[in-house]
C-alpha cells in the first residue's frame, strides 16, 4: 500500500510509540500537520514558540525513559529552535526534531523561509539528516530514533522537503536497524573493570563522583548498591542529583562552582576517584592544573570514548554503558571477601565531617525580608521531597539544587550544559504531560520566566497544572552577583526596573497568581497553592535583592579555592 511521505512521518511516530509531539505548524509541514489530524494515537501539544517545543520535548525526555519529538517548520521555524536543540545536546539528551523544508528543486535558492537545517545545526547535533527521496523516509527516522537513544545519547534532526511530504512510496519501517559507521559499546572491558576494582580496594581516602550518565542510563539503583556496599562518599554533579539519595548520609552534597565545602574539599584530597558518567567540565572541577594531583588515581566509567581524559588525565578508562559496568563492578565485588581498609575510612570520614561542620549553605534565618533559600527549604517539606523540579538558570537553580533534596532520578530537570534561561517553564509542561497526576513545580526567576512566559498559554489550553515559584529579587541575580564580586560594585544592565505585575499576568492567562512579601506567609502561600490540584499557580516570591550564592568557586581558579558565606 503506497502512503505520502507526510503519512509515512504519523506512521513512523505511531510505530515508535510516540505518546506527544511538540511543535509549531507552517507551510513546510501543513501535510504532516494535516496526517497528524486525521489520527489520534499521536497527540500533538501545540507551543507558542518553537523554542518552547524544544524545551518541552526535552523535559518530556528528562522525566521519562523516552525520546522526545518535536516538529517544526522551515526558516525561522528552525532557527527559533536551535537554542532548545543545543540544550538538549549539552545535556545529551535523546530528541527526534523533525523540520520542514522548502522543496528539493528550490534548495539553494534562497526560496521563502528556506534556510540551511543541517549545516546550522550540525555543531548542536549528534546527527542529522535531509531526507530528499521518499523511500528513504521510513529508514531514516528509525535511523534517527536509534542514534538518539543509543550510546551517549542526544539529538537528531531529520530536514523534510515540502516535497517529500507528498510524495508516494510503499511503506515498510524495519523492525531493527544497524549501521556500520554507529557502533557504540555497552560492555566495559573485563580487564579496565578488573583494575578498577584492584584500585577501589587498595582507596584510603576514596571519593565517589557521579554525573548525569547514571541517570541516562537508569542505574540509580545499582549507584546507590555499589555506595552503599563500600560506605564510600558520594556526590552528584548538577546534571547527575537524584542518582544518589540526597538523604542517605554518604552523600555529601553537590559539588562544583556552587557544590558543598565538604564535597568539594573530598573531592579534591581523595586518593581514589571514581567518576561514573561525568566528564570534569569546568563548573565541577574549575581549573584543571588546580585539580591535578600525581598520588591520586582516576577511574573514569562513561559511555562517550571521546569524554575520558579529555580535561583530566585517568588512569583506568572504562568505555561502557554506566549500568552494565556498575553492574559487573558490583559482581566482582560481591566475589572477594577483600574489602577496603576500614580505619583509613573511618579517619577519611571524620577528615569529612569536620568539612561538613563548616555547615556552609547556612543564611541569616531572622531576616525580616524573604530569603530565597528558605523559599525552596519550604518548598522540599510542602512536597515532601516528591516533586518533579524544573528549573531556570542563575542563582534560583543554584539554590533549588542546594536545597531541594533529590533522593530519586529523573526529578530535577534542569539546563546544565548551555544554562539556558526560558527552560523551566516549557521542560515542565513535557514533564507534566509526561506525568498528569504528579506535582511538578518550575523554580524560575523574574528574568527567566520572561524569556518563555507566552507558554502560560499553552499551560492554560492543555490544563496543566504546573505550581511556578518565582524567586523575584528584580535583578538578573547570577549577573549581579559576579559583577559585585569581580567588576566592582558596576550592575551594568542587571537590574530589571521594568517588571509586569505577574500576579494580574497569570490571571490575564486565566491562572492563579499569588504575591508573598513575608517570610511568615512562605509556608502559607506554598500550601494552598499545592491544594489546588487543577489550576496552575503563579507565585511571586519577592526575594532578599542582595543574597548571593555561597560556596562560589570563581572562574579560573581551583576547586578548594571556595569563597563561603
Amino acid at each position: 500500500m503506497e502512503m505520502t511521505g507526510a503519512e509515512i512521518v504519523v506512521r513512523c511516530l505511531q510505530e515508535e510509540k510516540v505518546d506527544y509531539v511538540f511543535g509549531y505548524p507552517g507551510g513546510a509541514v501543513l501535510y504532516i500537520y494535516d496526517e497528524l489530524f486525521k489520527q489520534d494515537k499521536v497527540k500533538h501539544i501545540l507551543v507558542r514558540h518553537e523554542q518552547a517545543a524544544l524545551h518541552a520535548a526535552d523535559g518530556y525526555a528528562r522525566a521519562t525513559e523516552k525520546v522526545g519529538v518535536a516538529l517544526v517548520t522551515s526558516g525561522p521555524g528552525v532557527t527559533n529552535a536551535v537554542t532548545g536543540i543545543a540544550t538538549a545536546y549539552m545535556d545529551s539528551i535523546p530528541m527526534v526534531v523533525i523540520t520542514g523544508q522548502v522543496p528539493t528543486h528550490a534548495i539553494g535558492q534562497d526560496a521563502f523561509q528556506e534556510c540551511d537545517t543541517v549545516g546550522i545545526t550540525r555543531p548542536c547535533v549528534k546527527h542529522n539528516f535531509l531526507v530528499k527521496d521518499v523511500k528513504d523516509l521510513a529508514t531514516t527516522i528509525k535511523k534517527a530514533f536509534y542514534i538518539a537513544s543509543t550510546g551517549r545519547p542526544g539529538p537528531v534532526v531529520v530536514d523534510i522537503p515540502k516535497d517529500v511530504t507528498t510524495a508516494k512510496c510503499e511503506f515498510h519501517y524495519p523492525e531493527t536497524i544497524s549501521m556500520r559507521s554507529y557502533n557504540p559499546v555497552v560492555k566495559g572491558h573485563a580487564g579496565q573493570i578488573r583494575k578498577a576494582v584492584q584500585l577501589i580496594l587498595e582507596a584510603k581516602r576514596p571519593m565517589v563522583y557521579t554525573g548525569g550518565g547514571v541517570i541516562l542510563s537508569n542505574a540509580s539503583e545499582l549507584l546507590t548498591e555499589f555506595v552503599r556496599l563500600l560506605g564510600f562518599p558520594c556526590t552528584n554533579t548538577l546534571m547527575g542529583l537524584g542518582g544518589f539519595p540526597a538523604t542517605d548520609p554518604l552523600f555529601v552534597g553537590m559539588l562544583g562552582m556552587h557544590g558543598t565545602y565538604e564535597a568539594n574539599m573530598a573531592m579534591q584530597h581523595c586518593d581514589v576517584l571514581v567518576a561514573i558518567g561525568a566528564r570534569f567540565d569546568d563548573r565541577v572541577i574549575g581549573n584543571p592544573k588546580h585539580f591535578y594531583n600525581p598520588e591520586r588515581r582516576i577511574i573514569h566509567i562513561d559511555i562517550d570514548p571521546s569524554s575520558i581524559s579529555k580535561r583530566v588525565k585517568v588512569d583506568v578508562p572504562i568505555v561502557g554503558n554506566v549500568r552494565d559496568v556498575l553492574e559487573e563492578l558490583l559482581r566482582l565485588l560481591k566475589e572477594t571477601r577483600e574489602r577496603p581498609d576500614p580505619q583509613a575510612l573511618k579517619a577519611w570520614w571524620t577528615q569529612i565531617e569536620l568539612w561538613r561542620a563548616r555547615d556552609c549553605l547556612r543564611y541569616d534565618r531572622s531576616s525580616p525580608i524573604i530569603k530565597p533559600q528558605y523559599v525552596l527549604e519550604k518548598l522540599y517539606e510542602v512536597t515532601q521531597g516528591d516533586a518533579y523540579v524544573t528549573s531556570d538558570v542563575g542563582q534560583h537553580q543554584m539554590w533549588a539544587a542546594q536545597f531541594y533534596k533529590f533522593d530519586k532520578p529523573r526529578r530535577w530537570i534542569n539546563s546544565g550544559g548551555l544554562g539556558t534561561m526560558g527552560f523551566g517553564l516549557p521542560a515542565a509542561m513535557g514533564v507534566q504531560l509526561a506525568h498528569p497526576s504528579a506535582t511538578v513545580v518550575c523554580v524560575t526567576g523574574e528574568a527567566s520566566i520572561q524569556m518563555c512566559i507566552q507558554e502560560l498559554s499553552t499551560c492554560k489550553q492543555y490544563r496543566l497544572p504546573i505550581k511556578i515559584v518565582n524567586l523575584n529579587n528584580k535583578y538578573l541575580g547570577m549577573v549581579r552577583q559576579w559583577q559585585e564580586f569581580f567588576h566592582g560594585n558596576r550592575y551594568s544592565e542587571s537590574y530589571m526596573d521594568a517588571l509586569p505585575d505577574f500576579v494580574k499576568l497569570a490571571e490575564s492567562y486565566g491562572h492563579v497568581g499569588m504575591k508573598i512579601e513575608k517570610p511568615g506567609d512562605v509556608e502559607g502561600a506554598l500550601r494552598e497553592a499545592f491544594s489546588m490540584k487543577d489550576r496552575l499557580v503563579f507565585m511571586d516570591f519577592i526575594t532578599d535583592q542582595t543574597e548571593n550564592v555561597f560556596p562560589m568557586v570563581p572562574g579560573g581558579k581551583g576547586l578548594s579555592e571556595m569563597i563561603l558565606v
